[in-house]
Formats: structure tokens, sequence, C-alpha cells
């Protein structure tokens, strides 16, 4: 089946991105559903990006609570199909101007990748722990929800070209989920949410829905202009982001303020975005530096101890059927970390609790036989 627009995508992208999503997201209805008459749901789906017809669908909001509350939006399974098929044809060409020190949501630079950059990087700027070093860590203030689409239209604009791949984007970027929505959970939950971080109070030109993979590319590409002045402005040699998360190092206090004062500035200035002053932290890096919840100490590294007590929190209250997938899973997270034997007993323990069998070595769980 050929595309009827020379620069839009084959059906064999389309059906990609279909196995692409369905990797986690299987078993929710939607998924089902779709599922459920599969060639003709993908023939159909493809027709309309094709004839121009497409629009997105239903989305479903709820409210996580922990570690604060706050909106999740899920689009239905068709829109997520599309938010990858875009994802997987133009997210190369962003990727490779992307600087090394970008992180989260890209290929191969997820936490771990974050947490072992930042180590690396403070080993150098202090000779191994040696030079008293100092380190400043930003957090944008209401990140999503405050994201201009105005301006990241213009960015993606840049490197999106193709007329089809173009009128794509600007399709998903502007899709407003909340004119067709349903919203999960208590309305106890959703008065959790401070008004000020919620999409369902920003005007139309503000915001992006967390939960969605458009979203999080979008985001990277939002803030690659900052990456970009932080190097090569600035000048900063030693510095990461993962999502709006950022980290500088220096020796300098000054030098370390004076970074500071113009990324303030820079930020509304440029992108529309801010700082949150509550979350910016100046401090020598012997103290630990605590980014993608890990805290990166002389010689060593540990999780997070909110992290700790709310993977135990989790498991000790969460249904019966999922403590077995939890707990190996937070397992897996202590690992990464070099320093972890206490906290790998702790949450142990709150499996065992639980009837489950624990390995010796306190690195997985066992459904327990008795």
């Amino acid at each position: 089946m050929e595309p009827a627009s020379h620069d839009g995508p084959l059906f064999s992208e389309l059906a990609q991105a279909y196995f692409d999503c369905r990797k986690n997201k299987r078993n929710s209805p939607s998924a089902l559903a779709f599922e459920s008459n599969l060639e003709r749901n993908l023939i159909a789906l493809y027709e309309e990006l094709i004839d121009g017809s497409y629009t997105p669908g239903k989305s479903i909001c709820f409210v996580v609570t922990r570690p604060k509350a706050r909106e999740v939006w899920a689009a239905d399974f068709r829109d997520r199909i599309v938010h990858h098929l875009l994802y997987n044809k133009v997210s190369p060409r962003f990727y490779a101007s992307f600087i090394a020190d970008s992180c989260a949501c890209i290929p191969g630079r997820g936490t771990l990748y974050a947490a072992n950059r930042l180590a690396a990087k403070i080993r150098s700027a202090s000779q191994n722990w040696s030079k008293p070093t100092l380190y400043l860590k930003c957090d944008l203030a209401n990140f999503f929800v405050s994201i201009d689409k105005r301006i990241l239209q213009k960015q993606l604009d840049q490197r999106i070209t193709e007329p089809f791949w173009q009128q794509l984007t600007h399709t998903i970027l502007w899709h407003d989920p909340r004119q067709n929505v349903e919203i999960r959970g208590e309305k106890e939950l959703l008065a959790k949410v401070p008004q000020h971080k919620r999409l369902t109070e920003q005007p139309a030109h503000l915001g992006l829905p967390i939960g969605n993979l458009s979203s999080q590319f979008f985001a990277n590409v939002y803030l690659n202009a900052l990456d970009q002045h932080i190097k090569h402005q600035i000048r900063a040699r030693h510095y990461i982001r993962y999502v709006d998360d950022i980290v500088l190092l220096h020796d300098s206090v000054d030098w370390l303020n004076s970074a500071l004062t113009d990324i303030t500035h820079w930020l509304p200035a440029t992108l529309g975005a801010r700082l949150n002053p509550r979350k910016t932290i100046l401090q020598p890096v012997a103290r630990g530096v605590d980014f993608v919840g890990h805290v990166i100490r002389p010689w060593h590294t540990t999780t997070r101890k909110r992290t700790v007590n709310e993977a135990t929190h989790r498991i000790s209250t969460a249904k019966q059927s999922d403590v077995f997938a939890m707990t190996n899973s937070y397992l897996g997270l202590i690992r990464q970390t070099t320093a972890n034997h206490h906290h790998q007993a702790q949450i142990a323990n709150a499996a065992r609790r639980r009837g489950f069998a624990v390995k010796s070595d306190l690195t997985k769980i066992y459904e327990s036989r008795e």
C-alpha cells in the first residue's frame, strides 16, 4: 500500500509504530479494542493520515499523588500509534543535534546514564574529589504546563520541513486534550493538584500533557536551546540536564552565581520559562548531589532516601498481585548504585512481610511456595 503523498508515511512505517506502541500498552482497554480488528483499524488510520482527515480522539486524565499530586494524560491507543509514527520519523534528526549531556526520553540516556555521567563530571571537575568543587542545581517552574507551543512550533519547523510531517506535528502539538477527555478517579484527588500546575487551567498556547511520548520528545526539543546556550554562551564545561533538572559544576561561587543570573534572565526572554527559586541549590559537591533519584557522594552513590521510603510504602500497601513485579523493579533500581545493601534490605524486608521469598544477595524476590 503506497502513500497518496510523496512525503507521507509508508504503511509499513505505521505498522512498525503500532508494534512500538503496544510494547507497554497492550493490555489497556483502548489497545485491546484496537487489536480486536487490527488490520481494518490500521488501514483506516493510515487512510485518515494520508487524506488529511486524521484528528486525535479522547484522552483520559487522572491524578497521581506520589511523590506529589499532578495530572497525567493518556491518549487513546490509536493516537499513541501516531505519536510513535512521528517520533520514529523525525527524532533522529533532532537527536543528532542534541548535546551528549541532554538526558531523559532519549535512547540510551535514562537515569543510570545521567547519574553515571554526572558522577564522571564531578570526578573530573574535583580531580577525583581532591579539589573543592561546587554545584548549582536548578529546576524549571511548572515545566510541562508552561511550555509555550508557539515557540516550540518554530523550533520544530526548523527541522521538520516536509509538508505532511510538518502538518502532522502541528496536529499533535496543538491538539487540546481538554476538549475531549474522560476524568478518572476521585474529584478530591484533582483538587489536590495546585491550580498553577493544572493543564486544565492554562491558556490554549501553553502546556503539554504529561504522559504522552510526543510531549516528552517535544520537551527535549524545547530545552535544547537552553543546552546550547549554557554550553556555548555561558561556556559551562561541566553541565548536565535531565528533563528540567539542570546541574552545573565549577570551583568558583562567583562563576556559578553569574551563570545563574544569566539563565534566570535568558529563560523568560527566549523560551517564556523561568526557574523555581525554591529548588535552586548552590553548595559543595562533597555534601552529596541529589540527581535523578541518586545521591552522588565521594567515592560512592546511594539511592535517594525518599525513593526508598516510597518503595517500602508502595510495597506494603499495593495489591498482592502487584507486589512481585513492583519489588523486583525497585531492587533493580537500587542495584544501579554502589552503596546499596541497606536499602536493598529495607525493600526486601517489606516484600518478606507480604509473604515473598528473597534471594540471599537481596537482588530479587520469588513467589513463596509455602
